[in-house]
């Protein structure tokens, strides 16, 4: 079992350019040792794999996750504002949301006019 090679996927994603490099890895690779091994690091040198948030398929994982066949380990970039402030921001604003958002006229009834 030792042996044992997994075909697995890292993927890293700016605004501009997006990469996928499919590898194979031996059986008890973890997400960090497949990061490393895929050479992703050389075209995106922003990544730091000791502080950068990881996933496998769209849910946060830990490094020293061992990986399975078929699994893509993610790279995540840190977040250029807070969802929860950019929120409140729009709501100072009198911003309405566009999906989804219905602004409703009550009168004194409490009905919709």
């Amino acid at each position: 079992m030792a042996d044992e090679m997994l075909s697995i996927e890292v993927a890293y994603a700016r605004p501009d350019e997006q990469r996928i490099v499919e590898l194979e890895v031996a059986a008890g690779t973890t997400v960090k040792q497949a990061i490393e091994q895929s050479g992703i690091t050389k075209h995106f040198p922003e990544i730091d794999v000791a502080t950068s948030k990881v996933g496998i398929w769209g849910k946060l994982a830990k490094p020293d996750t061992a990986l399975q066949a078929g699994d893509r380990v993610e790279i995540y970039r840190p977040l250029i504002a807070d969802p929860k402030e950019a929120r409140k921001k729009r709501a100072a604003q009198g911003k309405v949301m566009k999906k989804g958002a219905r602004q409703l006229n009550t009168g004194a009834s409490g009905e919709d006019k």
